[in-house]
C-alpha cells in the first residue's frame, strides 16, 4: 500500500455542519461536496500506510488527555489577500483548538509538520472562488452563530475522488478498557483545509 492523505479535524455538528456545507456549495466552491464542515487540527498530510498504527496510537493518547470544552462560531472574516479564504470565526474555544492542534502536530509525534501559515482555528465557507462569490459568502454568513461542546476529534482520509472519509473518532478523556472506539458513520467526514 502506498501513501495516503490524512487530515485531523473537529466536525461541526448538525444542523450547522450541513447548513454551512450547503452554503459553501451555493457560493460555487467546487470542493464543497467533498469537504464537510470542520475545524482543522492537522491539514492534509501525506503519510506512508505503515505510519497509520503509530498515528492512531498518538491521536488516541492526545484525545485521552483532553476534556470537552465549549465552542462558539460567530460571524465571518477572511484571510484575503494573503489567502483566498472566507471563514466563520471561532469566537469561543480558540485556546482549546490551538492547544489540541499543537498536541496533534507535536514535533515528537508521527503527525509532526510545519504549517504554511500560523494556526488560526476557523470554519472555511469559501476557498479559491471568484471575488464576488467570496464577498457574498462574507456578507451572507455575517450573522451566523452556533454553540456546542467539543467532545473529541476525528481522523479522515482523502479518497482518489477527492472526498474525505471518516476513518476513526477519538473522544476526549480516558477510554474504558476493552471498549473500542467506533466511527460514527452517520456523520459526514470533515478534513482539513
Amino acid at each position: 500500500m502506498g501513501p495516503v492523505t490524512l487530515g485531523v479535524s473537529i466536525a461541526v455538528p448538525e444542523p450547522y455542519g450541513t447548513f454551512l456545507q450547503r452554503k459553501r456549495e451555493s457560493f460555487g466552491d467546487p470542493a464543497a461536496h467533498g469537504i464537510p464542515t470542520h475545524i482543522t487540527l492537522l491539514p492534509p498530510t501525506e503519510v506512508g500506510a505503515e505510519a497509520l498504527p503509530a498515528i492512531d496510537a498518538h491521536l488516541a493518547e492526545v484525545a485521552a488527555s483532553f476534556r470537552p470544552f465549549p465552542l462558539r462560531l460567530e460571524g465571518t472574516d477572511t484571510f484575503r489577500p494573503l489567502s483566498p479564504v472566507v471563514f466563520v470565526k471561532v469566537a469561543e474555544g480558540e485556546a482549546g483548538c490551538t492547544a489540541l492542534q499543537a498536541r496533534v502536530r507535536a514535533a515528537s509525534g508521527p503527525c509532526a509538520r510545519e504549517l504554511a501559515f500560523p494556526y488560526h482555528p476557523h470554519v472555511t465557507v469559501a476557498h479559491g472562488i471568484a471575488e464576488e462569490a467570496m464577498d457574498r459568502a462574507h456578507a451572507d454568513l455575517k450573522d451566523f452563530s452556533a454553540t456546542w461542546t467539543i467532545g473529541g476529534f476525528a481522523l479522515y482520509q482523502q479518497g482518489a475522488d477527492a472526498v474525505w472519509r471518516l476513518e476513526r473518532e477519538y473522544p476526549f478523556g480516558p477510554q474504558t478498557a476493552g471498549v473500542p472506539r467506533q466511527a460514527d458513520l452517520s456523520r459526514p467526514p470533515a478534513p482539513a483545509q
